[in-house]
Order: C-alpha cells, then sequence, then structure tokens
C-alpha cells in the first residue's frame, strides 16, 4: 500500500477562524449578531471590531451513504443556529475528529462597508491534518478589509480514497472544497462580501489544493484570484529528500496507483464483495487508521475531479484564466531536515556526501556538490536542508510561476525572515537553527504566535499585500515597495524579509539554473 510522505503545514499551525456579516440581513440580540443563510439563520460573535461565525454547514454530513460520495447540500433548520464554536475537525491522523465536519468559518469587521472582497482560506496539513478553526483571521479581516472564509475538507482515506468501484470519483477532499466556494457565491453577501470576488489561498496542502482547484473543471467560476504559498503544482522531492530512506514523493498520484492501493485496502479490511456497501459499513475507527490516512494523503489525477495532473495542465495552458500570487519560504526544508534530527538521524559529512547526495541526485553528485560543496560537522543538515528547499519547493515553484506567466499576472515571493517564531514543534537546537521553515509565513498572515516589532512591521506589509491583491487583482498599494510581476523567461520575486522587502532574481538566489538540469525534474 502507498505510504505518504507528509508534506505540510499541519505539523506546526494553530488558531482560531470565523465570519462576518453587514447590511440589512444582519440583525443584532442580545447574545450575539445574527444573520441569514441559505440554509438557515446563524448567531455569531461581535469582539473587539471583529465579526465571526463559526461552524457553519456548507454541506450535509458525509457519513453512512454519502461516505465517499461527492458532498450534498446541508439541511435547511429553523430557528437560529449557534455559531460561537468551531465545528468538529475531519478526522485527523492521530483518529481524532468526527466524519462529520463539513464546517466553514467567516470572519469580517463589524463595521459596515460596500461588499468587501471574500478571501477563503484551504488549510495545510499533509492531506491528514488541520482544520479552518485552527486560524485567527482577524488581522487579515480589519487590516485589510476583507471577509475571510475557513473551511474543512475531508482527509486522508475519507478524503483521497479511491477504488475501481467508486468508478472515477474521488479527489472527494477537493470536492469539499468545490463545494464551499459554491456555499461562499450562496452566502457571501450575507456576511457583506462580494461573492464576485472571491480569493482562494492555501499554504502546503492547501497551497497544492488551489493549484489543483486552477485545473479542475468544476472549479472553473468558482474563485477570481488564488495565492499559493508553499505547495506549487510542481513541488516534488528527490529520492531521500522528504525524509531519509524516502522514495521520490510526488502529492499527485494516478487514478491507477491510488486505486490499486483501495483495492488492497479493501481486501485487507475482509471487504472481497459488495465491496463499497461493506467498507461503508466500515466503523471510522477501523478506517482512521495511521496507514490508512498516510496510504490516501495524495491527489489522485485521472479522476472526475481532477482530468489531468496540475503541473501537466499548467505547462499546456489549461487552467483557470485568474491572477495568482505564489511563493515559497528561504528555508523550507529545515522544517522535515530538523525532524529528522530530532528524531536521532545524523546527518554528518559522509552521510551528506555519500548517502544523501548519491540516493538522490546519483547521475549529477558532481555538479550538487559544486554548488552545494560538502560540508563540516553540523553544517551537513543545513547545507543538505538548503539543496532540498532549492530542487523541491522554490525551483519547482518558479517554473509553475513561468508557466503561468504566459496566461495570468503572476507575483512571486520569497518569505526570509530567518527570525520567524518556531512553529515546528521542535526543541530549538543551536546548531541548526529553523529560520524561515515551512509554514513560518503563517503567523504573519493568521495570529498563531506573539510578533516582535520588526515582525511585527512585516506582518503588517504582508497582510497589506495579500489583501490589496484580493481587492485589486495586483498586490501594489501606495507606501508599499513595488512587487514586480514575474515574465515567462524572467525569474522576479519579492523577498519578504525582516529587515527588507525587496526584489530579487529568485533563481540566483536558489541556483535554479542547476536544478533546471536535474534529471528527476
Amino acid at each position: 500500500m502507498m505510504k505518504s510522505r507528509l508534506i505540510a503545514g499541519g505539523t506546526v499551525l494553530a488558531a482560531l477562524a470565523a465570519v462576518t456579516l453587514a447590511g440589512p440581513s444582519a440583525a443584532e440580540t442580545t447574545s450575539g449578531p445574527v444573520t441569514l443563510t441559505d440554509r438557515g439563520a446563524v448567531r455569531g460573535v461581535d469582539q473587539n471590531g471583529v465579526r465571526t461565525f463559526q461552524g457553519i454547514s456548507y454541506a450535509a454530513p458525509p457519513v453512512g451513504a454519502l461516505r465517499w460520495k461527492a458532498p450534498q447540500r446541508a439541511a435547511v433548520w429553523t430557528g437560529v443556529r449557534d455559531a460561537t464554536k468551531p465545528g468538529s475537525k475531519c478526522v485527523q491522523l492521530d483518529g481524532s475528529g468526527s466524519e462529520d465536519c463539513l464546517f466553514l468559518n467567516v470572519t469580517a469587521p463589524t463595521k459596515p462597508s460596500r461588499p468587501r472582497p471574500v478571501m477563503v482560506w484551504v488549510h495545510g496539513g499533509a492531506f491528514t491534518m488541520g482544520s479552518g478553526s485552527d486560524y485567527d483571521a482577524a488581522k487579515l479581516a480589519t487590516r485589510g478589509d476583507v471577509v475571510v472564509v475557513t473551511i474543512n475538507y475531508r482527509l486522508g482515506v475519507f478524503g483521497f480514497f479511491g477504488h475501481p468501484a467508486l468508478q472515477g470519483e474521488g479527489d472527494f477532499g477537493l470536492q469539499d472544497q468545490q463545494a464551499a466556494l459554491r456555499w461562499v457565491k450562496h452566502n457571501a453577501a450575507f456576511f457583506g462580501g462580494d461573492p464576485g470576488n472571491v480569493t482562494l489561498f492555501g499554504e502546503s496542502a492547501g497551497g497544492m489544493s488551489t493549484c489543483s482547484q486552477l485545473t479542475a473543471p468544476a472549479a472553473k467560476g468558482l474563485f477570481d484570484k488564488a495565492i499559493i504559498e508553499s505547495g506549487s503544482c510542481r513541488t516534488r522531492f528527490p529520492a531521500n529528500g522528504l525524509y531519509p530512506t524516502s522514495g521520490v514523493y510526488d502529492p499527485w498520484q494516478p487514478t491507477a496507483d491510488v486505486e490499486a492501493g483501495g483495492a488492497e485496502a479493501a481486501t485487507g479490511l475482509g471487504c472481497a464483495t459488495d465491496v463499497l456497501a461493506c467498507l461503508r459499513g466500515k466503523s471510522t475507527a477501523q478506517l482512521a487508521t495511521a496507514d490508512l490516512m498516510n496510504s490516501f494523503s495524495f491527489v489522485a489525477y485521472g479522476t472526475k475531479t481532477l482530468p489531468e495532473k496540475p503541473s501537466a495542465a499548467l505547462d499546456a495552458g489549461r487552467f483557470a484564466r485568474v491572477p495568482v500570487i505564489q511563493g515559497t519560504n528561504k528555508d523550507e526544508m529545515r522544517l522535515y531536515v530538523g525532524g529528522a534530527l530530532a528524531k536521532k538521524f545524523e546527518i554528518t559529512p559522509d552521510i551528506y556526501t555519500e548517502f544523501l547526495l548519491h540516493g538522490a541526485f546519483p547521475d549529477d553528485v558532481a555538479r550538487v556538490a559544486a554548488v552545494y560543496p560538502g560540508p563540516d560537522g553540523d553544517t551537513a543538515a543545513l547545507v543538505w536542508a538548503a539543496a532540498l528547499t532549492d530542487a523541491g519547493w522554490t525551483c519547482q515553484a518558479l517554473k509553475a510561476d513561468q508557466a503561468l506567466a504566459k496566461h495570468v499576472p503572476v507575483y512571486a515571493y520569497d518569505f526570509a525572515d530567518r527570525s520567524a517564531p518556531n512553529s515546528t514543534g521542535l526543541e530549538e537546537n543551536p546548531a541548526f537553527p529553523y529560520g524561515a521553515h515551512h509554514g513560518s509565513e503563517l503567523a504573519y498572515l493568521f495570529h498563531l504566535a506573539d510578533l516582535n516589532p520588526e515582525q511585527t512591521k512585516l506582518s503588517d506589509q504582508m497582510v497589506d499585500y495579500w489583501t490589496r491583491f484580493a481587492h485589486t487583482s495586483n498586490p501594489n498599494h501606495p507606501g508599499g515597495v513595488t512587487w514586480p510581476r514575474v515574465t515567462p523567461h524572467g525569474a522576479q520575486a519579492q523577498e519578504l524579509g525582516q529587515h527588507a522587502v525587496r526584489s530579487i532574481n529568485l533563481s540566483d538566489a536558489h541556483n535554479c539554473g542547476l536544478w533546471a538540469t536535474v534529471p528527476y525534474n
């Protein structure tokens, strides 16, 4: 059975999320603001200039006969539903959470306004962890004057299971995201949002989801802009890249491979005949094992939801014509290499050269070693992390930027604040600082950690860029450092650093000339 090569921002992320309303549909009561939705009324919370509604059902519970089926519309309810607390998380890698989890949260400024842009957030977490309620979107909403919607979607074996009996259906987690976007189209106006101005954005698995939706036929017209953080359509890692002894990792897998894994899983669960009915009869706990959750943490292509591999669709120009911001972090792989070190995997110079370098790039050892020379002592792990960041994250994203830029406006960034709060979940390691690691930019957009004054200044700049883009399709704004567009053959990017925001050549900064010619790419 396929084994997941965990990739996401879920190791590290946490916070809150909610909703907003403004206009004649809002009614204040002694216990909180009330607004309508197309399924019924909800009551939220006003606090510190922010109006939030949490745990709103955007689809029917995908349980029983609806397990591994397209999301269905939520039932209409009477009265006023409480929307002051998050709904259940979708089943997580550790078995916690619930299958009844298709909830979203809305956050908006309390002050009245003409309809605001809507930003829909897709969380990361390796397609096995995380939820929309982990993200406090108050700063985005108030400083940026936008409505922010954060969503749950089915994960692991519940969201990305495949089997021949499903007859091409699959990628149920992506289908959930589309259902949430349809909910936004139908309901944004109730919360003061403009359903004709929707930005889809996400990080890691959420970024990969956002990029997948750019190429998914059923998502066309559901969003007007996209922001992809650390999850381009080309994200891919060599052998030993995601962690020591791992094989080549690609988060998108052919449907045939996913279905073969599903057939093997069904046999292991004793479902030989009437397979889907048998599997739907299994309890949540029987399916929510680490093995099954990890095995189905890949997005299948060749399904009705995602007919084509997203990277191929980008190269062929078959994607939604919407403006894009896309970027990565300067030290992405320090999260993963740091995790290996924490598990006592020692990366010595010999291991770097003989095991990692030769294992990952067997045909190009000399060329790679010339750019990332054999290190001494503790620096071996830092050099390895740098090589993997450039090879698997940044230079792959640049290729995707250039393909997109042939058809739409694209703005690239390199998050480079090496003083960022440690969101790895790992203890500090003086010999291996985590720097601008995978997921570290999230604390600058959402309230996930306390920031010092210089970090707060960068956070303000990033929120301004992200929300200006939501308003106008261009992140540039009066008083901000000019952010150039990417050209089809260029490498312009905005470096987002603690001490400076400036334009850089992304290829030069991350050795992309080398990685453009390494065979695994």
